[in-house]
């Protein structure tokens, strides 16, 4: 959510002339995130926002913002794209894939509680079963085959130490088949600044830019290795708890699952130490940017690993 390309007003005022939104009052850069640029926008229907995509094509967009109207219609806290006068939920600026969603209440938080993890937990668990009757597939663009080919670029930059334990974990988890459990639409990238809060109460899931199929544990693992995380990069048992008990109120964990959730939080680090790392050794140029820092996911796999092993 970074700012990579920039739009002016009059840019802005012309691309409202595709929708019904009233009259353009403001346009305000968001300065967070990493992949795309986004911009709160004001009109005097209200507050939208207004994503320009620097990585996925025109081709790939409705897919995910079909998606989200989908999952909004099955009752699940997430925004609401705004169709275009002709319908068309996917647009562009200068040349650049767009589209505008509803601006929804509440805030990311830095520090949850017991009762917001198990929110969250909660409502990823209803996200899992509206997803069900989604007959779109989408491939994970971020699993096995990618983490095992861009690894080959990270490699000479590492450490020999840092290079083995990517290597040897990639291995491993490339030697697990996890095509069996429960699967369907994930988020696959439900950080605690991917989620508003209000109060207790999960406010909205936002960024499905990375969503697909994928299994329902690697998903919720994702959301674990962030929401239950301390500052000293370990897992907080009882945040943890937490957020499996706001799952299972919801949809029942197999056996199966249970007994992959190590695995699949060494896979969570890995797609994010992964990203992180090619985002710092090979960072796109733009205006306002924030790369977060790679070593918080190799910190927490050397953790979990040694809590594994013990």
């Amino acid at each position: 959510m970074s700012v990579y390309t920039s739009v002016s007003e009059a840019q802005m005022r012309a691309f409202l002339q595709q929708y019904d939104l009233g009259e353009f009052i403001s346009l305000k850069g968001i300065a967070q995130g990493v992949t795309n640029t986004n911009y709160f926008v004001t009109t005097t229907q209200g507050k939208f926002v207004l994503t320009l995509f620097e990585v996925l094509r025109q081709d790939e967009l409705p897919f995910y913002l079909q998606l989200m109207l989908h999952l909004n219609e099955q009752g699940v806290a997430c925004p609401k794209p705004v169709a275009q006068l002709t319908g068309r939920l996917d647009a562009d600026i200068d040349g650049k894939p767009a589209c505008l969603v509803t601006c929804l209440h509440g805030a990311d938080v830095a520090h949850p509680t017991w009762q917001q993890c198990y929110a969250v937990g909660e409502m990823l668990a209803k996200m899992h079963v509206a997803g069900q009757n989604f007959d779109v597939h989408m491939d994970n663009p971020r699993g096995k085959k990618w983490w095992t080919t861009e690894i080959e670029r990270l490699l000479p930059l590492m450490s020999y130490v840092d290079a083995t334990l990517l290597k040897d974990t990639v291995a491993a988890l490339n030697a697990h088949d996890d095509t069996t459990l429960p699967s369907g639409i994930i988020h696959a990238d439900l950080f605690k600044d991917n989620v508003l809060i209000h109060g207790d109460h999960v406010a909205g899931f936002i960024d499905f830019y990375y969503a697909c199929h994928g299994n329902f544990m690697y998903d919720l693992a994702i959301a674990i290795n962030d929401w239950a995380r301390t500052d000293a990069n370990q897992i907080d048992a009882e945040f943890q708890d937490a957020l499996l008990q706001g799952y299972g109120s919801v949809r029942s964990l197999s056996a199966a699952e249970q007994d992959y959730l190590p695995l699949a939080q060494q896979a969570a680090c890995i797609r994010f130490w992964v990203s992180r790392l090619l985002d710092f050794h090979f960072p796109p140029e733009g205006e306002l940017t924030f790369t977060k820092n790679p070593d918080v996911f190799r910190d927490l796999l050397l953790k979990l690993q040694q809590d594994q092993q013990q």
